[in-house]
């Protein structure tokens, strides 16, 4: 701050306009490199615990993107498609008041306006993406997918309870090319995850020539590349589990 002016402003006016620097400074950062957003649902546990567990932060980096795309296993943040599920808290009114939204929206710390979603990229554009083998893993392009990050999925009994059976398991989804420019995403939580096949898992009716469940390959949403606003970095809240999210 210039010597001159801060002898002539008086002490609030100095302070306050010290604190505008700075807001517009965060502005600047989280709107181009990297912002903090709380984790808004339990559908990525255990990975990243959600609002009803006291809502991880996690630091997105915008830049992670820049003359690429995701690829298969990135935890992304995207804005949430308008036919999806909300899982942040909807302006209606009630809580807290329009300011206070304002100044999360400009600085990533509170409540905010904006509609995001945290899940785990699974499959991009040109890949085949199914569910499930004998194993009851998740196949991409004919390859099982290790996934040691899954909690809580659904039974999946060889035999008794597979995606020949009736009913089959709720893990079950018929092969699916992903069209260029979208991607298949999952949460980790995949009982608890309103994700890109969840339309497969509720899908009810007589069998089908493609699953017992119902399900075709219709069932299977998607979500623009380019409604990815950054790739999750880093964990920073709470600091006992702060780090690194696999």
């Amino acid at each position: 701050m210039n010597a001159g002016i801060g002898r002539k402003l008086p002490l609030w006016a100095l302070l306050a306009l010290n604190m505008l620097v700075a807001l517009l400074a965060i502005a600047l950062v989280q709107a181009f490199l990297v912002k903090v957003y709380r984790v808004p649902s339990g559908s990525m546990e255990q990975t990243l615990q959600g609002s009803q567990g006291g809502g991880d932060r996690i630091l997105v980096n915008r830049l992670a993107y820049a003359g690429s795309s995701p690829r298969q296993g990135d935890v992304v943040v995207f804005t949430r498609p308008a036919s999806w599920q909300r899982e942040t808290a909807t302006p209606d009114g009630r809580g807290p008041g329009s300011v206070a939204r304002a100044f999360g929206d400009l600085t990533g710390i509170g409540v905010s306006n904006e509609q995001f979603l945290v899940k785990r990229v699974i499959a991009v554009g040109g890949q085949t993406v199914s569910c499930c083998g004998s194993d009851g893993r998740l196949s991409v392009d004919g390859q099982p997918l290790d996934e040691p990050y899954i909690y809580q999925d659904f039974p999946f009994q060889a035999g008794s309870l597979d995606c020949s059976t009736l009913p089959s398991s709720a893990r079950c989804f018929p092969p699916f090319t992903v069209p260029e420019g979208q991607m298949v995403v999952l949460g980790d939580h995949r009982s608890g995850s309103a994700d890109s096949v969840v339309d497969c898992r509720t899908q009810a009716g007589p069998p089908s020539s493609a699953l017992s469940n119902g399900a075709s390959p219709g069932c299977v949403r998607t979500v623009a590349t380019s409604d990815v606003i950054g790739e999750v970095a880093l964990r920073i809240w709470p600091l006992d589990h702060a780090g690194g999210v696999g």
